[in-house]
C-alpha cells in the first residue's frame, strides 16, 4: 500500500503539471514550489521554538487561525511556521502577521518531509481537518516530535474505514492526538481501535465569535444599507447567483442587496452586472453619497465579508449548487438566519443549523423565494433567530483555548 501511495504521490503532480498549462491554479501549485526549500532554508528561528501549523487551503487556514493568534499572543518563545497545500490559501495568507514563515509545503515523498523537517525543526506541529500526509506524520512520528490533528470530522464512507483502507487508517495512528469536533467520530474512530482521540468542538466558532465582537466597520457599508432590509450573498458561485439575480428582479419589495462573489475576475463581476436590471454598483467605485441611487451592492474584493455580515438581514451563503457550501458561521454569529443549496451534508454545522431551525436549505429558485419571503414577512421570526443563532455560537466557543492547554507545554 506504501508503494500504491508513493505512486499516487508522483500521478498527482504529474496531472497538476500537465494541467498547469491551461489552468492558471495549477501553475501557481507548480510554480510556488519550484525553490521552495531555498525559502525554507531562510528561515531562523533565532533560537526560540517552532509551531508548524498545515493547512490544506484557505479554510483549512480559517479553522486554524484562531491557534496561530493564541498562540502569538501568549507564547512568545515560539515562532510560527505555515505551510499551504493549496494556491488558493498560499496567495492569500503569503503575507500572514502572526506567522514567521508562510510556504507551499513540497510534495509527500520521503525525502522532501525529511529535509522540510530538518530544515524548520518544529517543536509541535498542528494539521487542520484534512490532508494526512504519510511521510511527513512518519518523519514527525519517528523523530517523536508531537503532531496533533485539530478540528477534525470522520464519517463511514471514509477511506479509512473502506474494507481496503487498513493502511491508511493506521496513518491516523501517527497522530500525538487527535481532536475532533464530535463525539460521532469519537466512536466511530473506537470501532477501529483509534483511541488518541478527544472532543475539542470546532475552532472556526472561536474565530467567527471574535470576529462578531471586533467587526471592521465598513461606513459605505452602512450608508448604502441605510436602515433598509440587505440580503447578503456571500462566497456565491454562478448557479447562486442566477438564482439570487432572479429574486433581485421581480422583487417589488423595499429591499437592498449586496453581493459577495467568490469569484471576483473582471469577466464575472461582468457578467452579474449584465444580468441585474436594477441600479447596482461595485464597491470598488461606490461612495457613499451614491447610496440613495443603488439597490445592490457588489464586492468586487476578497476579506470584506466575515465582517460584512453585520450589516445583513438575511444571509444567503453560496457553494451550495458546487461541492458544498462555505462558511455559514461567519452570517450567523451576526444573528443572521441563512439560506443555503443542497449540497451540506458534510458540514456538521449546516445539519445542526437545520435542525434548530436558524438556517435553511433550497434546491431553485422557487425555494428560495419562497424562505426568503416568509423571513422578510416575519420580523419576529427574525428576531428569534437572532438570539438562539448567537446564544449557539457563544455556548460552542472554547476549543481553541482546550486545545492550547493541551498541546503548549507550561
Amino acid at each position: 500500500m506504501k508503494f500504491i501511495y508513493n505512486i499516487g504521490i508522483y500521478l498527482l503532480y504529474f496531472i497538476i503539471f500537465i494541467t498547469a498549462f491551461f489552468n492558471s491554479k495549477a501553475k501557481q501549485w507548480i510554480n510556488g514550489r519550484k525553490n521552495v526549500f531555498k525559502k525554507i532554508s531562510e528561515y531562523d528561528n533565532e533560537g526560540k521554538k517552532t509551531v508548524w501549523v498545515h493547512c490544506s487551503s484557505l479554510g483549512e487556514f480559517e479553522q486554524g487561525r484562531p491557534i496561530i493568534d493564541k498562540i502569538k499572543a501568549q507564547h512568545s518563545e515560539y515562532k510560527i511556521v505555515i505551510s499551504f497545500f493549496s494556491p488558493s490559501g498560499f496567495e492569500i495568507r503569503k503575507n500572514y502577521k502572526n506567522a514567521d514563515l508562510v510556504t507551499y509545503l513540497p510534495l509527500d515523498t520521503a525525502k522532501n518531509a525529511k529535509k522540510f523537517i530538518s530544515l524548520i525543526k518544529p517543536d509541535i506541529v498542528y494539521f487542520i481537518k484534512y490532508e494526512h500526509w504519510y511521510h511527513y506524520l512518519k518523519t514527525l512520528f519517528i523523530n517523536k516530535i508531537p503532531v496533533f490533528l485539530v478540528a477534525a470530522n470522520f464519517r463511514s464512507d471514509q477511506l479509512f474505514f473502506k474494507p481496503f483502507g487498513k493502511w491508511y487508517r493506521n496513518v491516523l495512528r501517527l497522530y500525538t492526538k487527535i481532536y475532533v469536533q464530535e463525539e460521532s467520530s469519537v466512536k466511530l474512530l473506537e470501532k477501529f481501535n483509534i483511541n488518541n482521540v478527544t472532543i475539542s468542538g470546532d475552532t472556526r466558532f472561536d474565530r467567527v465569535y471574535e470576529n462578531s465582537l471586533n467587526a471592521v466597520e465598513f461606513p459605505k457599508v452602512r450608508a448604502f444599507k441605510n436602515n433598509k432590509f440587505v440580503i447578503i450573498a456571500g462566497s456565491t458561485w454562478e448557479q447562486d447567483e442566477n438564482i439570487l439575480i432572479e429574486y433581485i428582479n421581480k422583487s417589488n419589495k423595499d429591499l437592498k442587496f449586496i453581493i459577495a462573489p467568490h469569484v471576483i475576475s473582471e469577466s464575472n463581476i461582468k457578467r452579474i452586472e449584465s444580468q441585474i436590471k436594477v441600479s447596482s454598483i461595485r464597491y470598488s467605485v461606490f461612495e457613499e453619497s451614491d447610496a440613495p441611487n443603488y439597490t445592490v451592492l457588489i464586492i468586487d474584493n476578497i476579506g470584506m465579508l466575515s465582517s460584512l455580515y453585520q450589516y445583513g438581514d438575511i444571509a444567503y451563503i453560496g457553494g451550495g449548487f458546487n461541492a458544498g457550501i462555505h462558511n455559514t458561521l461567519e452570517a450567523v454569529t451576526f444573528g443572521l438566519p441563512v439560506i443555503f443549496g443542497p449540497k451540506y451534508h458534510k458540514f456538521r454545522e449546516a445539519i445542526e443549523l437545520l435542525k434548530q431551525q436558524l438556517g435553511f436549505s433550497i434546491s431553485n429558485y422557487t425555494d428560495f423565494e419562497s424562505q426568503a419571503d416568509f423571513l422578510i414577512e416575519k420580523p419576529e421570526v427574525i428576531f428569534d433567530i437572532n438570539q438562539k443563532s448567537k446564544e449557539l455560537i457563544k455556548s460552542n466557543s472554547g476549543a481553541t483555548s482546550k486545545i492550547i492547554s493541551e498541546t503548549i507545554p507550561i
